[in-house]
């Protein structure tokens, strides 16, 4: 399957990125991958090329190139119990500098590579995202309506901007959530609110999974819940995208 590492234009420099599609020639709707807080590495390229093999243009940027290309920190192979304080040591002031303000831009900026590769077909895109890039997804579905037609997002904190951002949404949605990061009564609360904006949405709690369920390079990892991940998105994808 062809892979490429590229560079993005943004309004503050050149963004890297890792793009994965299939093989054969021709053009393929696109979607957007925002990766986890750990950023680009094997297990995220890995997922971005079985997305791609289903058809897509997978493009995942490095959210952190403000602090250099990926990788940004040094991450062991296996993130476990042991290994977290000192990693989220360094990656928890990358996150905060990622602010509002930086992530619509960045987001522009993506939207607009993506779509004007010659790889990738006319018509509206999907944007996914993992742990913070499910926030990340959001907010660009959100700045992005005519464009986007289907948003997902895991694990991630993606009610933290509340109804505003509901209320600006009009692609297809799917939200899956570790059930160590929400309960049944703040799914009904986040649920309402998408009732409330005319979202057009499915949002559940994975059974037994912890924040980070789909990364199988830390102690998070949940098998059953990765292949739930992809039972929902593709159909999402393959719903709301042209000749997905």
């Amino acid at each position: 399957m062809p892979t490429k590492m590229l560079q993005i234009p943004t309004a503050d420099g050149q963004a890297d990125a890792f793009a994965a599609f299939p093989d054969g020639g021709g053009r393929h709707p696109g979607v957007l991958m925002y990766a986890d807080g750990f950023g680009i590495r094997p297990v995220l390229r890995a997922m971005a090329r079985e997305l791609a093999g289903h058809g897509y243009y997978v493009l995942v940027p490095n959210l952190f190139y403000r602090h250099g290309p990926a990788p940004v920190i040094e991450l062991p192979e296996y993130i476990g119990e042991e290994d977290r304080p000192a990693v989220f040591a360094q990656v928890m002031p990358l996150i905060e500098a990622h602010t509002p303000e930086r992530v619509l831009s960045d987001a522009d900026a993506y939207l607009r590579f993506l779509t004007t590769r010659p790889e990738v077909s006319a018509g509206p895109v999907a944007v996914t995202g993992y742990c913070i890039g499910g926030l990340l997804a959001m907010r660009t579905a959100a700045a992005h309506p005519g464009q986007v037609a289907a948003v997902a997002g895991f694990h991630g904190p993606v009610g933290a901007d509340g109804p505003d951002l509901l209320s600006r949404l009009t692609a297809q949605v799917h939200l899956g959530h570790a059930e160590g990061d929400m309960s049944p009564e703040a799914l009904g609360e986040l649920n309402q609110a998408l009732d409330a904006a005319g979202v057009s949405y499915t949002s559940e709690i994975y059974p037994d999974t912890i924040h980070g369920f789909t990364m199988r390079d830390t102690d998070a990892f949940n098998p059953a819940a990765l292949q739930r991940h992809w039972d929902c998105l593709l159909p999402l994808l393959g719903r709301t995208l042209a000749n997905g």
